[in-house]
């Protein structure tokens, strides 16, 4: 890596896109780091314990997360030699682009819901705050 090149600590905010969701955690690729394109994703996982701060044993990676949603997180630490290990505990931290299954860019209704605004579907989510 050339000299100076940023990387992912822990405490960083990042965004990441979903790649893959599995019932124990969702996968994504680091792609911003402090409102900067990375030269190259770096592999993150967003476990089940780490997506909310409360009733984290009611939380289910699947109504959270989806595949090609793109999430504001916070990186925790560097964890296994694969990924590093994000948290969306923090109200302001989540989804925050997400298309339907019809392909249109949802809209944030609240929290936990995010809305395809042609077809007023709604769609589970761990959505960000507005700052």
């Amino acid at each position: 890596m050339p000299a100076g090149a940023r990387v992912p600590r822990p405490g960083d905010e990042v965004l990441a896109q979903v790649t893959r969701v599995t019932p124990k955690l969702a996968n994504a690729d680091i792609l911003c780091l402090g409102g900067q394109a990375l030269p190259h994703a770096f592999a993150a996982q967003i476990r089940v314990q780490d997506v909310r701060a409360t009733e984290i044993d009611k939380v289910q990676i699947h109504a959270s997360f989806r595949p090609g949603d793109v999430v504001r997180a916070e990186v925790i630490s560097l964890g296994d030699a694969r990924s590093y290990f994000m948290s969306t505990a923090k109200a302001h931290l989540g989804v925050l682009y997400a298309k339907s299954v019809d392909g249109e860019v949802m809209v944030p209704v609240n929290w936990e819901l995010m809305e395809d605004p042609t077809t007023k579907a709604r769609e589970p989510r761990k959505v960000a705050k507005v700052l």
